[in-house]
């Protein structure tokens, strides 16, 4: 057997062959023997109990200090329930009538493997529905050594899984390797056969380096032979040039600009222009703070495209947000927008506004005014790239936030350019994002970032609500928010989902989840409480996806215009939307919300002339991951910071955002934390190969990897990441 691609059942049998495929979703032989340890113990080694994960399935290996049996009143049977201790902290467990099972070996002083889903009872971290692997007096020196502990689940614990990855490695006879020789030796690197077994296996732990440094090293250049790839054809298609013009509506805006652009916004808008000016595609990633000024850099590129006769598009990922973008850029433009219309400046042009929901009439001219050239701005959401929407002449694509988009709507808008060309390219996003993490997710952009704040930003304090501890500081908050508009100011209140009618981001969640915690509150129930309570007399709207257009754009007129004291509403607030009179934010369970999303929202207040103020309402407890996240968050106002502090914080099989995604990582090894020099080295050597061979003809073990671990459905994953 040799082959990654066969079954595990006639190695394994039916049996374990179904509860890996059902379990952990790992079907073929390549998905065993790439489901790489998470961590080894030694013997006796206790495991660390401190900075456990609500929700997360653990394996650790303690030592029982307490076992306590109870008779259970309502039902027949026994219910025994047992404390493990590190040496420092306690973790309880409760086993229901299943002293059978394990007999006499849950006994005070006994040591052993403890697996199981971390929970909350009574406030307190709990190992809910547990198994064991109580480790025996006499046990024998085979365990005396590295034990790998693996990614596991509540019906497949660590040790099962060891059990089949030895029953497979006793049988299997290896795999062809796909780095060639020259590679492999040049880097002093293990073949992949010997990596497997020793990553599985291993002796000691420079046996574990070793591997480990191949299967780094496999990961890297795979992902980065397909960015290299995708730079190397992009580069091939000719693009509009379009140079910068003298005296055009480019030049008429920057006369009227009633406040100096950044040093950061003239080097990055140095460089853009110098892209748009040239025959091959811009494909540019523009990261920057919140309220950096992303969107002048963005708009004097698209007038600089104007200038030279073509079309500007850019794309949002809501309807709020364009309609947000729609009015800023009209309101910056002012009579340079009004081409056609009385009143109109020389050198204007038309912009236009273009979303799924628009009435009949006026989506009928705004495809008019794109597929005519009338409009030579066009704002709009995913609907700018459905067939039927034609551009006269598009030479340059906006992508804000370019992690909610796929490759696939990226390349639909490349198509819309005249002649068989591509347009320029310029993404944006306000998630300030690790260097490591740029070269590999955004490995076929040039990156620019602008981390320079323009002036007149007001300071941002940032709180956590502690309320399982503190239940009193909730009442407080809501104070806060009533003196905030007793001063003249605004306030939101964000929630994680909608309410009955649907969630934000899927379906609803189950009245209590499997980790003993309540639901996320949501915007249809905070509201109303909100209004009879705490905030009554206050003018309060709500605000989610699922509102009709029309509605959200009037709600968030009103908001803007001061006609809304409190903003309940869900994530559509993120990015884009711009009221410098709100001053606070309240985040209900701030634990449901990754860092990079708490720091965009809070990022909506502090835009005036008074201080901002955010509030994290979160139950987690101290000591947790979780609890780590939201005081990071509420240490400092740098993203950047933020974005390698999120870094260091999240699992290895969560550094892409794969929990976000619903997809799982295929960077089971590498750390994008810690590995700069091997993706560094990798991204060298991957664009050498391309340089010289892009089909990578030459080489079709390096072909066949790439493909295996970076195929198309991942290579869009990594853009969505």
């Amino acid at each position: 057997m040799n082959a990654f691609e066969e079954s595990l059942q006639p190695v394994l049998g039916k049996k374990s062959a179904d509860a890996l495929a059902v379990s952990l979703s790992l079907h073929t032989v390549g998905d065993l023997l790439r489901h790489y340890p998470r961590r080894y113990v030694e013997f006796g080694e206790l495991t660390s109990i401190a900075g456990l994960e609500i929700g997360e399935h653990v394996t650790i290996q303690a030592e029982i200090r307490k076992v306590t049996q109870h008779r259970m009143r309502s039902r027949s049977g026994t219910r025994t329930e047992v404390v493990i201790t590190d040496g420092q902290r306690e973790l309880s467990m409760a086993f229901f009538n299943q002293l059978g099972k394990y007999k006499d070996k849950l006994k005070v002083g006994a040591r052993g493997f403890f697996a199981g889903k971390v929970g909350m009872f009574n406030k307190k971290l709990q190992l809910q529905n547990p198994d064991a692997q109580i480790f025996d007096d006499d046990e024998d020196g085979s365990l005396r050594k590295m034990m790998p502990v693996y990614p596991a689940a509540q019906k497949l614990p660590t040790w099962k899984i060891a059990n089949c990855v030895k029953q497979l490695l006793s049988v299997w006879e290896g795999a062809e390797d796909p780095l060639p020789p020259e590679l492999v030796n040049g880097r002093g690197m293990l073949s992949l056969e010997a990596s497997l077994r020793a990553i599985h296996n291993p002796g000691g732990w420079d046996q574990i380096g070793a591997a480990r440094k191949r299967l780094k090293w496999d990961e890297a250049i795979a992902v980065q032979l397909v960015l290299a790839q995708r730079r190397s054809a992009s580069a091939a298609r000719p693009a509009p040039a379009c140079p910068r013009k003298s005296g055009g509506i480019l030049d008429a805006f920057d006369q009227r600009l009633p406040f100096q652009l950044t040093a950061g916004q003239q080097e990055v808008g140095a460089a853009v222009a110098d892209d748009l000016s040239g025959q091959h595609p811009m494909n540019r990633l523009l990261q920057g703070e919140v309220g950096s000024g992303k969107t002048i850099v963005a708009l004097r590129a698209m007038l600089q495209v104007v200038d030279s006769g073509r079309q500007a598009a850019m794309l949002a990922p809501t309807e709020v947000l364009a309609a947000q973008h729609a009015r800023s850029l009209q309101e910056m433009l002012g009579d340079l927008a009004m081409a056609g219309e009385l009143g109109a400046a020389e050198q204007a042009t038309r912009l236009t506004l273009l979303t799924g929901s628009l009435p009949a009439a006026a989506r009928k001219q705004a495809l008019l005014d794109a597929a005519s050239g009338a409009a030579g701005i066009v704002v709009g959401t995913h609907a700018l790239i459905q067939d039927k929407v034609s551009f006269a002449d598009l030479g340059f694509v906006v992508v804000d936030e370019q992690h909610r988009f796929g490759v696939e709507q990226r390349d639909a808008l490349r198509t819309r350019a005249a002649d068989g060309s591509s347009p320029h390219v310029l993404v944006m996003t306000a998630t300030p994002i690790p260097r490591t993490v740029a070269m590999t997710v955004y490995g076929d952009l040039e990156v620019s970032a602008l981390r320079e704040l323009p002036q007149g930003r007001s300071p941002i304090a940032t709180n956590v609500v502690p309320v399982a501890e503190k239940p009193q500081w909730l009442d407080r908050v809501w104070q806060r928010v009533r003196e905030e508009v007793a001063n003249g100011h605004q306030a939101y209140v964000v929630c994680p989902r909608i309410g009955e009618a649907g969630a934000e981001d899927g379906d609803e969640p189950p009245p209590e989840d499997d980790n003993g915690r309540r639901p996320p509150v949501a915007v249809e129930e905070v509201a109303p409480l909100l209004a009879a309570g705490p905030l009554s007399g206050l003018r309060i709207a709500v605000l989610h996806g699922k509102m009709p257009a029309d509605e959200k754009d009037l709600t968030m007129r009103a908001f803007a215009a001061g006609e809304v004291d409190v903003l309940v509403a869900t994530t559509v607030v993120e990015v884009g939307v711009n009221v410098p009179n709100a001053t606070a934010m309240v985040i209900m369970d701030a634990d449901r919300f990754g860092v990079s999303q708490l720091h965009q929202l809070r990022g909506r207040v502090g835009r005036g002339s008074a201080p901002g103020l955010c509030l994290l309402v979160s139950e987690a407890l101290e000591g947790t991951t979780t609890r780590e996240r939201l005081d990071a968050v509420a240490s400092t106002l740098d993203g950047f910071e933020l974005a390698q502090l999120d870094l260091e914080i999240r699992r290895e099989g969560d550094i892409l955002g794969a929990t976000q995604s619903g997809r799982r990582s295929q960077l089971k090894m590498l750390s994008l934390l810690r590995d700069t020099d091997v993706i560094e080295s990798a991204r060298d050597e991957a664009r050498r190969l391309v340089e010289e061979d892009p089909q990578l003809s030459q080489y079709p073990g390096l072909a066949l990897m790439a493909a295996t671990l970076v195929d198309s459905e991942r290579a869009e994953y990594l853009q969505k990441a």
